[in-house]
């Protein structure tokens, strides 16, 4: 694959990456300064303002994590782990829709940890093809994990 089609590959990994952010956020921020706000949240919750930057960092690493797997072979052959790439980006999305579009915090648990498990099968489809791939979804697997504990946190705290 020649170097200038890689980089654009690239690219298209992050546009579609920060597109399925952006569909979130449509979600998540007018709620937060509203909906969110009033919710009880456990003593462990993080600052608001921490979240965009981990995420920023997230979806970066998910992107060039893609980008490996993809330049290993080219669609065709990492088909299987690009499908539940899209999968898990898929959820990521909708659990914002879930959460804090819909205001449904029992309902975003349960999908979590489907999106857990995908972004899981993800990982280890990814380490297969390329470690370096799967050691950069590591870092958004355990954010995941920890948002799922969260999720469950304030579900509870506000049943």
């Amino acid at each position: 694959m020649a170097p200038k089609h890689s980089w654009i590959g690239l690219i298209v990994l992050l546009v579609v990456c920060f597109a399925a952010a952006g569909l979130g956020s449509v979600a998540t921020t007018p709620s937060i300064p509203t909906w969110y706000a009033t919710l009880a949240k456990p003593s462990w919750n993080p600052p608001n303002w921490i979240f965009g930057p981990v995420w920023t960092a997230l979806y970066i690493c998910m992107a060039v994590a893609a980008w490996l797997v993809w330049r290993q072979g080219g669609l065709q052959r990492a088909r299987t782990p690009l499908a539940l790439f899209a999968v898990q980006l898929a959820l990521n999305a909708a659990w914002s829709w879930l959460f804090f579009g819909f205001h449904m915090p029992g309902a975003a648990f349960l999908e979590i940890l489907v999106l857990l498990a995908a972004i899981a099968a993800t990982t280890i489809a990814f380490w297969r093809r390329s470690k370096a791939a799967g050691i950069l979804m590591l870092p958004y697997l355990a954010w995941v994990a920890f948002a799922s504990a969260l999720n469950f946190a304030i579900w509870r705290l506000n049943a």
